[in-house]
């Protein structure tokens, strides 16, 4: 239950990221809310979550989802650059955290 918890919470993060742009520095309400609300699950199910995965590990794959998420985001809704660098440092990302989960 604790490594689901975390990726719905790596996820979240992924959210109240691009909510935070779309906020445009807290000056629009809604995204601003849901930045707040994303944070506050996400960060709730971090805390959940490392009750019981160790904090290197549950942290590294919180970080790894978001980050990957945030990043593909923006290639696929923003316009962000989607090279094959980019792309293959997502995939080192991506086996760095399922190598942790491996390795728990």
């Amino acid at each position: 239950m604790a490594w689901l918890v975390l990726i719905v919470s790596g996820l979240l993060e992924t959210v109240w990221a691009v909510a935070l742009e779309s906020s445009k520095g807290f000056s629009r309400l809604v995204p601003g809310l849901v930045f707040g609300v994303a944070l506050l699950f996400s960060m709730g199910g971090l805390a959940y979550a490392m009750r019981t995965i160790p904090i290197g590990t549950g942290y590294a794959v919180w970080v790894g989802i978001g980050a990957v998420g945030t990043a593909l985001y923006g290639m696929a809704v923003l316009g962000d650059p989607a090279t094959v660098a980019r792309i293959g440092c997502l995939l080192l990302i991506v086996s760095g955290v399922v190598g942790l989960k491996v390795l728990h």
